[in-house]
């Protein structure tokens, strides 16, 4: 099992799943508000979409720009052409119908395809984490989450991965459930994953230009919560 402590997100989740949550997901998600990055994991059908789960498309590096970052031209070159073999293969390993929550450990850990495709688009040129971690949500949308700077710093992961903390959390049933009703409550489609629900809540609530900042908190010590089972 993998140590608690070190699998922790420091930052308490449900705080940022209050009713405030909801209003600002649905804010997201609104047309007339006109974030770009409501559309990002269903611009062009999808990441996941039948026909190029498997690949990485141009479409895909678009879809990232709607997160303002952008792919800079050697590392697309590198993914869409000259690597494509390499990181298409990896990619076809990594499950693209499970939800982070259901999914073994051992689909997410260090040693995962998962990992070992992250580590490799983020050694190309540029390319930052925040970009990987982008790019592989927008291939992988139930399965990886969304992870830039602000998420970063309100839930602070124990782990360089990241994916750990997250999937241990989400092992809680009753925060899935919290997910579900903030999902039906702000009204999104079901091409909109719960796991995106988290992290525009947490970056609604956050963003520099919110006006409800909630201060980092440490969770409650991992004494005190039940423990997952690792399967």
């Amino acid at each position: 099992m993998p140590d608690s402590k070190e699998n922790c997100l420091a930052g308490d989740v449900n705080r940022f799943l209050d009713g405030r949550g909801i209003e600002l997901v649905r804010k997201y998600f609104d047309p007339a508000a006109q974030f770009s990055g409501a559309s990002f994991g269903r611009f062009a059908g999808g990441g996941d979409a039948v026909g190029h789960r498997y690949a990485f498309t141009a479409e895909d590096l678009v879809a990232v720009t709607l997160l303002d970052v952008s792919v800079p031209g050697q590392a697309a070159l590198e993914i869409l052409d000259k690597r494509s073999s390499e990181f298409n293969a990896l990619l076809a390993e990594v499950p693209y119908d499970l939800d982070l929550w259901d999914a073994p450990a051992s689909v997410v850990d260090d040693s995962s395809p998962a990992a070992i495709l992250w580590d490799s688009l983020r050694k190309l040129p540029d390319m930052g984490p925040a970009k990987t971690h982008k790019l592989m949500a927008r291939k992988r949308p139930h399965l990886l989450p969304v992870f830039d700077s602000v998420v970063k710093k309100a839930l602070q992961p124990h782990r360089r991965s990241v994916w750990l903390p997250f999937w241990y959390e989400l092992q809680d049933e009753t925060l899935i459930a919290r997910l579900a009703e903030i999902h039906e409550a702000a009204g999104l489609d079901e091409q909109i994953p719960l796991l995106r629900v988290l992290d525009v809540a947490v970056w609604m609530r956050n963003r520099k230009k919110s006006k409800w900042q909630l201060a980092f908190t440490p969770c409650p010590k991992w004494s005190q919560r039940a423990q997952p089972t690792i399967r």
